[in-house]
């Protein structure tokens, strides 16, 4: 059962790192918006589009389909929107490219293309392929060669006859469509999948079943990437074994009670989840071999229920949803350390009725949204570029069809917001 089903029951019944300093993210200026009065989201001033999954009461799933205005942040409604999407829609990926976005459907446990239209932003569905059962999460590598999808259950295992999940490795095609997929076997409850830009390390976040009671605990499982075929090898720290009753058994490193988000920084020397039974954030600093170490003063506090992390393009500053909270958790990036330190004026920003995803423009990298689950809005906020802060920006809340589950954002046309160095 996921978090999400969980927590609409509970509200119907009542109401150290390995690279130095001279290989830190380098943050380019920021541009500057342009002195002109008109503020519309026309072709000529929108820098991005943002795109919102939904579920309707019966599961019926679509994709909401936004302008992003260059000045303001403001969303409009692009036209025809909203699309139509699978059965429950629960994560959605953007290629590197910016031209193709792929959802994944828990629902019916699929994966659906859709192509964006590189004139206004609209989205046309293309193929829809399977997944392994429950699919939870995606991530694709950075040079946009594969695809990969967490998923909750191997053949032969249900809701009813629990046990681990996998990982399908999609190969991307030239033109974005999927080929055949292959199945890496992992841990119980697979709930989020990051990809690294340098090193080619792939991170999985599992809840796991803590031994001989019915507790569980997270644990990051660690592999390495091929970058010819997309096979995944356990790294540094992680095992994959079976049991004596052939279920598939995975250890890893530590990161709390139960799990629900992972992000990796842009340079790939941190990796940070959410513990949304603790209310803490943990990070870890990535070592030599895709090993991870736990940072000082590791985990930070957060809100209630945090649910969904995102990075800044710049790799400065760290942002949190808070599913019970009501909030969206700001914090400053130590680029020493990766230690995650609260941000100036925005320790816990409000937005929307339960955030439960948060994303930001890759274009401009200052306009934050979260998707609120439970009162069919996206919230837009300004980021400040000097402390991490935010601010509410022009007309925000903008409304969603649906219970918006997640959000990303493809940039229109080419604004680099950041410098790596690896």
């Amino acid at each position: 059962m996921s978090w999400r089903t969980t927590i609409r029951r509970a509200v119907s019944q009542t109401s150290t790192p390995r690279r130095s300093a001279a290989r830190r993210a380098v943050a380019s200026a920021i541009l500057l918006p342009l002195a002109f009065s008109l503020t519309s989201c026309t072709r000529d001033y929108t820098v991005a589009y943002l795109y919102a999954t939904a579920t309707s009461a019966s599961g019926a799933g679509v994709v909401n389909e936004y302008l992003v205005d260059y000045q303001s942040g403001a969303l409009v409604a692009a036209s025809g929107s909203p699309v139509k999407a699978g059965n429950n829609p629960v994560k959605l990926v953007t290629s590197p490219n910016g031209l193709f976005v792929y959802v994944v459907n828990q629902g019916d446990s699929t994966v659906q293309e859709f192509a964006v239209n590189a004139a206004n932003g609209t989205l046309s569905s293309k193929n829809t392929y399977k997944t392994g059962s429950a699919p939870t999460s995606a991530a694709i590598d950075v040079a946009g060669k594969f695809l990969y999808v967490t998923y909750t259950y191997q053949s032969g295992y249900s809701a009813t006859n629990p046990g681990p999940g996998g990982i399908n490795i999609f190969p991307i095609n030239s033109d974005n469509s999927l080929g055949t997929a292959t199945s890496v076997n992992i841990g119980n409850n697979p709930v989020g999948i990051v990809t690294s830009n340098f090193s080619n390390y792939v991170y999985v976040v599992d809840q796991e079943p803590a031994s001989g009671t019915s507790a569980q605990h997270g644990v990051i499982l660690g592999f390495s990437q091929n970058t010819s075929t997309g096979a995944l090898t356990p790294a540094t720290g992680t095992t994959i074994t079976t049991d004596s009753t052939g279920k598939t058994v995975a250890t890893g490193y530590g990161a709390g009670t139960v799990p629900s988000a992972i992000a990796i920084d842009p340079t790939a020397r941190f990796v940070y989840v959410t513990d949304r039974s603790t209310n803490q954030l943990y990070g870890s600093g990535v070592q030599a071999g895709g090993r991870l170490t736990p940072m000082t003063n590791s985990p930070f506090a957060t809100g209630l229920l945090p649910v969904s992390i995102t990075i800044d393009p710049r790799g400065l500053y760290l942002y949190v949803a808070n599913f019970n909270s009501n909030t969206v958790g700001a914090y400053v990036i130590d680029q020493a350390t990766g230690a995650a330190v609260g941000s100036v004026g925005s320790g816990s920003t409000q937005v929307g009725t339960g955030p439960s995803c948060v994303a930001i423009d890759p274009a401009l990298g200052v306009y934050l949204y979260t998707a609120n689950n439970l009162d069919n809005t996206i919230t837009g906020q300004k980021l400040d570029s000097h402390n991490g802060g935010l601010k509410a920006i022009e007309n925000t809340p903008f409304p969603a069809s649906g219970l918006p589950t997640c959000v990303a954002s493809v940039a229109n046309g080419s604004h680099a917001t950041q410098i790596v160095v690896p």
